[in-house]
């Protein structure tokens, strides 16, 4: 495998065209990359699917985007220079991928769950250029990681699906439900649902999320 700004795995499709669509996993804090590739082989054959690699090691085989003190409130929650470097490195990674795959951004669906909602979020609402489909699992929107001026943004093209557990004890529900909120207020298309799950995808989440990308394929 070449060296892109992150480590992956792929599934490619059997046959390539242009109407091929990439679907890019961001796992959360402490997994890795073989998490959400799981999906793959329930998800439609004609995706071009890659689960990118967080590039902090936490040993054992698990990864963080950035660092998270669990002892702090919200407020400082999340090491945000860090955060600011990750969301920068996928940034880069999904420019990579769309040029050694031949994509184009409007079919690119970025799917993340827990810490790597939080950076899909960032970076779909920082560069809505570069993704258009998000799939936000179990995450919420932190205001550290937005650009300075979303009204200077054309997000006239993005569309997400946002999932949570109802009774999520990492994130609570109350985080997640603010997205919707904040999207609704730059007229950004999103559909939100919950599940009666903690910290985790339910199978109906799965069957959910799944109908939505092959409903934009």
């Amino acid at each position: 495998m070449e060296e892109l700004s992150l480590k992956y795995i792929v599934r490619e499709p059997n046959h390539q065209t242009e109407k091929t669509s990439l679907l890019i996993l961001l796992h959360g804090y402490g997994s890795n990359e073989e998490d959400l590739f799981s999906f793959a082989t329930e998800l439609p054959e004609n995706l071009l699917i890659v689960s990118a690699r967080a590039p902090q090691s936490l040993g054992f085989g698990s990864y963080a985007w950035y660092t998270i003190n669990f002892t702090a409130d919200q407020g400082k929650f999340s090491d945000i220079p860090e955060a600011i470097e990750a969301k920068e490195k996928i940034a880069t990674f999904i420019d990579e991928i769309q040029e050694k795959y031949h994509i184009s951004p409007n079919k690119t669906f970025l799917l993340g769950f827990s810490q790597g909602t939080i950076l899909s979020y960032a970076v779909a609402l920082n560069y809505p250029q570069k993704v258009q489909k998000i799939i936000a699992l179990s995450g919420y929107i932190n205001p550290e990681l937005l650009p300075k001026d979303t009204n200077s943004k054309d997000y006239s093209n993005l569309d997400f699906f946002i999932s949570h557990g109802n009774v999520d004890q990492v994130i609570p529900v109350e985080w997640a439900k603010k997205a919707p909120e904040f999207l609704n207020t730059l007229n950004i298309k999103n559909r939100y649902k919950e599940y009666p799950v903690g910290h985790g995808v339910a199978p109906q989440n799965f069957i959910d999320f799944k109908k939505w990308i092959e409903e934009r394929l």
